[in-house]
């Protein structure tokens, strides 16, 4: 045996133990904890060499950590589908933790539960009702809970997209309307509060019908009645409300403007918060 081999083999052999570990009846390193090898023999050019390996409690510390920057990349691009997918910051906390259990609100968590379903089915609804009744904050609550599972959600109105599509030149608001097609669902609030020219119908019928053509849900809110959207004054609005009516199922949500409450609320509590005399 050459002065080169020799020198191999005394680097293979452990020379000292570290931290929690110890040294086997084999001469392998083992764990104090576990006590399983962290070293193995293996055969390399014909000779036999020790090479580090993972004791059991290595193994299960590799897998915690990869489990942990999975969640951390979940929660990244959860946080980034939010920001992007719900464009009116203050919706982002609505969410069925802390709505009431109504029927609209368990129709709508059943909406979330079956999703793969209603997808596949391309099963939209329609929220509508006098102002200030939750049909918003119920399609929030959806698109939130989609979101937190991962699926990408556009949640908006048709004054902002057609505010965003206005500085777009013809080629650029095809590829803008094709581009929606990369939220599995698109969520229309306040529909019949946009502009009634005849470029923003167009518009607003173009992207209605790119989710019909490519059967992707969409959520629309309105207080429109079932009635007026079904009875319109003219053709432009006759086609569009009328692939709404197509797509989504209409589900009507009742009750007192619940904005009032809040107001009436808060200014009760500035009152004795403000007005209140000292001592």
């Amino acid at each position: 045996m050459d002065g080169a081999d020799k020198g191999l083999q005394r680097e293979e052999k452990p020379e000292a133990a570290l931290a929690g570990e110890y040294v086997g009846p084999e001469g392998l390193m083992h764990c104090r904890v576990c006590h399983a090898p962290r070293q193995c023999r293996i055969r390399l050019w014909d000779r036999e060499r020790i090479v580090p390996c993972l004791c059991r409690c290595q193994e299960e510390e590799r897998k915690r950590r990869e489990r942990q920057m999975e969640e951390e990349e979940r929660l990244r691009r959860i946080r980034h589908m939010r920001a992007v997918g719900i464009q009116e910051k203050s919706l982002g906390g609505w969410c069925f933790e802390v709505a009431e259990d109504t029927t609209n609100v368990r129709m709508a968590k059943r909406y979330v539960e079956n999703w793969e379903k209603v997808k596949e089915e391309n099963l939209g609804l329609l929220f509508w009702g006098d102002v200030g009744t939750g049909k918003t904050f119920l399609a929030a609550c959806i698109a939130n809970a989609l979101i937190a599972k991962g699926v990408p959600v556009l949640m908006t109105n048709f004054s902002k997209i057609l505010n965003q599509m206005g500085w777009l030149y013809s080629e650029e608001r095809h590829r803008y309307v094709a581009s929606l097609a990369g939220f599995r669902l698109l969520v229309i609030d306040d529909l019949g509060i946009e502009r009634n020219t005849e470029y923003a119908l167009e518009q607003v019928y173009s992207i209605i019908d790119e989710r019909y053509k490519t059967k992707l849900p969409m959520i629309v809110t309105t207080n429109l009645t079932v009635g007026q959207l079904r009875s319109p004054e003219d053709a432009a609005h006759a086609r569009i409300y009328s692939r709404v009516l197509e797509m989504c199922t209409p589900v009507h949500v009742a009750g007192g403007d619940r904005r009032k409450a809040i107001g009436k609320e808060k200014q009760d509590l500035a009152k004795r918060m403000l007005l209140e005399r000292d001592g």
